[in-house]
């Protein structure tokens, strides 16, 4: 073994839950990206979501959708990352927190957001994603301290 890399320690069954329930939970944000992205008429109506709410995620600005995509997919790749026990997925995680703050300062600070996006349970569903973001950075910075990852 190469004195420069360290070697994995072992990990407990919990690491393996919790890393598999990170792939469910972001394989979710990365479907919706995609279906807002692939056919967003037909998505947001399945939902049940209004045409204001269509236009207004059609009218963010191109940039926007970068932070989104930084997001969602740093996420995503962050679970892939804690199941291959890689050390970037930290930095995926990170990436996921830089996307999810940029996105959601936009869009309180830009004002015209209808109304059902701001109802009990829209709400519900960003605390959620922001308490996931922050538990997978906490997460993945405590398996690298532990030396799961590499």
């Amino acid at each position: 073994m190469n004195a420069t890399v360290a070697a994995r320690q072992p990990v407990t069954w919990h690491y393996w839950a919790i890393s598999g329930l990170s792939l469910l939970w972001n394989s979710f944000g990365a479907y919706d990206y995609t279906m807002s992205k692939l056919d967003p008429a037909a998505y947001f109506a399945a939902m049940g979501l209004s045409p204001e709410t269509l236009a207004y995620m059609e009218a963010m600005p191109s940039w926007l959708t970068i932070f989104w995509a930084l997001g969602v997919w740093g996420s995503f790749a962050g679970s892939v990352l804690l199941l291959l026990r890689s050390r970037h997925a930290v930095t995926a995680f990170w990436v996921s927190l830089l996307g999810l703050a940029v996105s959601q300062a936009w869009q309180l600070s830009a004002g015209g957001m209808p109304a059902e996006m701001t109802a009990p349970p829209m709400l519900l569903m960003t605390v959620l994603i922001w308490a996931g973001v922050i538990f997978f950075i906490w997460y993945s910075r405590r398996a690298l301290a532990k030396g799961y990852l590499r």
